[in-house]
This record gives C-alpha cells, structure tokens and sequence, in this order.
C-alpha cells in the first residue's frame, strides 16, 4: 500500500484511545463536529498548510469533504492531530509518524510493530531527559554558586570603600 492510498481499516482516531492523557475535550458533540480548516488552525495551533501537507503524506487520515469540496474535519481527527502532535514533541522523525499512521490503518495485527516503534521513541525521550536533567544540575549548581557565598565576596570586592 502506497502513503497516498486509503483502506477501510479503521481510521488512526480510534489509537488515540491508549493515550495516557484524555483528549482535550472537544468543542463540539459527536455528530455535530464538522469542523473547516479555519477552525482546526484555531484548535490545533498547526497551520493549514501543515494539515494540508499531513493529509498529502498519509499522515492524516482521508479526511472528509462537504459538497463543495472543503475539509470537514471531525472530533477523531483533533483527537489524531493531538496525538501526532505529542509524537512530534518526542522528536519522533516524520517518516516514522508516517509509517506507524499507515500502521493503525492496517489493523490489529500490526500492534508489535507499533509496540516497536513506540518502544525505540520512549528510549530516545528517556535519553534525552536524562541529558537535560544533567544539564539543569549544572545550572543549578551556577545559579547556586553566582547567589551563595562567592556572589557575596565578589559584591563586597566590587563595592566602593566606604568613607567613614
């Protein structure tokens, strides 16, 4: 299956559901959640090229079309859009996001491999956390450092002599 091709498999909205956070709650019940473009820029902070662009590479799932031809976008794609947003913030690779999106159309039988993927990421993220809370320890330890003891003998160094 090409990135371009759709299936009837079941749309990448309903993996959102392993998500250990909700959803943001949606503006809009089911069934009355027919959002344009315009409205999902203002939701999602993305831009209508981005979603554009998500839709053309098979990272957005078919997404529907009103009679004239504009997006129509439902509650389950905020919900997917929320989740590839997450991936993203792990510094998950594009091609990867792509991969596991055309993964979840392919069905239940493709759960390890997802697994896998998720799998490596998590270990990247754990890396990189570690990484950054090295690097707080040491600005810690500068901020402690410039506002204990050292900042107050250099403060009274640079102080002009008092003429008493």
């Amino acid at each position: 299956m090409t990135v371009m091709e759709t299936t009837t498999a079941p749309a990448p909205d309903r993996d959102t559901h392993i998500c250990a956070t909700p959803a943001p709650a949606h503006p809009r019940p089911d069934g009355r959640d027919h959002y344009t473009i315009s409205e999902v820029v203002a939701l999602t902070g993305l831009t209508a090229h981005t979603l554009r662009w998500y839709e053309r590479i098979g990272l957005m799932p078919h997404v529907d079309r009103s009679h004239t031809g504009q997006r129509r976008y439902r509650n389950g794609d905020l919900d997917w859009l929320d989740l590839v947003g997450k991936l993203r913030r792990t510094g998950m690779p594009v091609a990867d996001m792509v991969r596991y999106a055309e993964m979840v159309r392919a069905g239940d039988h493709t759960f390890a491999l997802r697994c896998e993927l998720l799998e490596r990421t998590r270990q990247d993220v754990r890396a990189r956390i570690a990484e950054l809370q090295e690097t707080l320890a040491v600005l810690d330890h500068k901020i402690d450092y410039y506002s204990g003891p050292a900042a107050e003998v250099t403060a009274r160094r640079a102080a002009p002599p008092s003429s008493s």
